[in-house]
C-alpha cells in the first residue's frame, strides 16, 4: 500500500507536534510548582464592602453589621480575617448572603463561567430601571 503524503513532510509535522507537546508538559510542570498567595483584601476592597453594606440593596443584617463597624465596635478587617466569626451579628450578616452563594455555587458546578456568575450577581452601577434598550451609560454594552 502506498502512502499518499510526502513522508518527510509528515515526519516533520509529527516532530513539530511532539516538540510542542513536550513544551506544554514542561510549562504545566513549572506552573504546578507555583504557589500563589493571596495578599488578602485591600483597603479599597474594604471600602467597597462598606459602600455595599450601607447601600439600599444590602440585606438588613449586613446593614446592621455596617452600623456596628461604623460605630467602631469592630472593623471589616476583623470580619474578613475571622477574628469576629463568633459574633452573632457577623454570623447573621454572613448567613443573609448564603442563598446567593448557594446559587453561585450551583451555577459554577453546572459549568457556568465564574466571571459570568460574579457579574450576574453584581449589577452594573448606574443601571436604569426602564425598559429602554439603549444603555444608560457609555459602556461596552453600547457597542
Amino acid at each position: 500500500m502506498t502512502f499518499p503524503y510526502d513522508r518527510a513532510r509528515l515526519d516533520g509535522l509529527v516532530a513539530d507536534v511532539e516538540a510542542r507537546m513536550a513544551a506544554v508538559e514542561r510549562t504545566a510542570r513549572e506552573a504546578s510548582r507555583v504557589q500563589l498567595r493571596s495578599r488578602g483584601l485591600t483597603q479599597a476592597d474594604f471600602a467597597e464592602i462598606s459602600r455595599f453594606a450601607n447601600s439600599p440593596g444590602a440585606p438588613r443584617e449586613l446593614k446592621e453589621l455596617a452600623r456596628r463597624v461604623d460605630a467602631g465596635e469592630m472593623s471589616w478587617e476583623d470580619v474578613a480575617s475571622g477574628r469576629a466569626v463568633d459574633d452573632e451579628g457577623v454570623q447573621r450578616a454572613l448567613q443573609a448572603g448564603v442563598p446567593d452563594l448557594q446559587r453561585a455555587y450551583t451555577a459554577i458546578q453546572e459549568g457556568d463561567d465564574p466571571e459570568d456568575v460574579v457579574s450576574a450577581g453584581s449589577p452594573r452601577p448606574g443601571g436604569r430601571g426602564d425598559d429602554d434598550d439603549e444603555p444608560g451609560r457609555f459602556t461596552e454594552d453600547a457597542w
